[in-house]
C-alpha cells in the first residue's frame, strides 16, 4: 500500500530529529557538559553556520535523503514555477479595480472627517467657525 505524503515527511521529520541528537552526541565527544551547551545554543533564530559541524554534516545528509525517499515513494520534486498565471476576465465583462472590499474610504478619495462631539476641530471647517454669540444678539465686527 502507497504512503500518503504526510506519513513520509513524518518519517522522514522523525528520521532528522533522531539523527540530529546522534550529531550533538558525536559533537560533544561523550562530554555531558558540553552536549549540554550545545543543545542549549539551539534556538529559533539559530543559523546554519552556527551548528557544529558534525550537525551540519548530517542536515546535508538527511536532505539528501529525505529527497531520495520521496522520489523513491513516487512523489515528485520540482522547483517551483511561482505563482501560476492569472487569467483574463472573459470578453463581454467588465473588472471594477474601484469597487469596495471592506470598511473604509474608496480608493482614491480622502477619509471622510467627522464633525461633533468630540470627532473634529471647529476651526477646520469652511468659514472658519462661528464665534460665541447669543442668538438674535448683535453680531460682533
Amino acid at each position: 500500500m502507497a504512503k500518503t505524503a504526510t506519513e513520509v515527511m513524518q518519517e522522514v521529520i522523525f528520521s532528522v530529529v533522531v539523527d540530529a541528537v546522534e550529531a550533538l552526541k558525536a559533537a560533544s565527544k561523550g562530554l555531558p557538559n558540553t552536549l549540554l551547551r550545545d543543545i542549549n545554543a539551539i534556538h529559533a533564530n539559530v543559523t546554519f553556520a552556527d551548528l557544529p559541524p558534525e550537525v551540519q554534516t548530517m542536515i546535508a545528509a538527511s536532505v539528501r535523503s529525505a529527497f531520495t525517499r520521496l522520489l523513491r515513494e513516487g512523489y515528485s520534486v520540482a522547483p517551483s514555477q511561482g505563482a501560476p498565471p492569472r487569467n483574463p476576465p472573459p470578453q463581454g465583462q467588465r473588472v471594477d479595480r474601484g469597487a469596495r472590499t471592506g470598511p473604509g474610504p474608496r480608493p482614491g478619495k480622502p477619509p471622510m472627517r467627522r464633525d461633533g462631539p468630540g470627532g473634529g476641530d471647529d476651526r477646520r471647517r469652511p468659514g472658519g467657525g462661528r464665534p460665541n454669540r447669543k442668538p438674535g444678539g448683535p453680531r460682533p465686527r
